[in-house]
């Protein structure tokens, strides 16, 4: 499996657009792309505008098909003005559980 682990730094003042953005997207992302496994959306316990994104994927290529999905480039336009840009996903591959543990 193929992990990303992103940090989302919102604009103060545009957490509730961000939130409800991300809620209205991510059941999508789970449900309309077949390679994405996992997709959980993670509060920060210290900052309140600090969300992690940790992101499951079949592979690399089932990601690079996530982030060319019309969903998620009309996402990432509609959410640009409500973020801080610069923060940088950290990617892997799972050890446990092993892939055929995912279904």
């Amino acid at each position: 499996m193929y992990i990303v682990f992103a940090p989302v730094q919102i604009k103060e003042g545009h957490k509730t657009d961000w939130i409800n953005g991300i809620l209205q997207n991510a059941p999508g992302f789970l449900r309309d792309e077949p390679g994405c496994m996992q997709f959980d959306v993670i509060q920060d316990s210290v900052d309140p505008n600090q969300v992690w994104l940790y992101e499951v994927y079949k592979d690399e290529e089932a990601f690079e098909q996530h982030r060319h999905n019309p969903r998620m480039i009309e996402w990432r336009e509609t959410s640009k003005p409500w973020r801080i840009d610069g923060q940088t996903a950290t990617r892997g591959a799972t050890i446990w559980p092993p892939d055929d543990r995912w279904s």
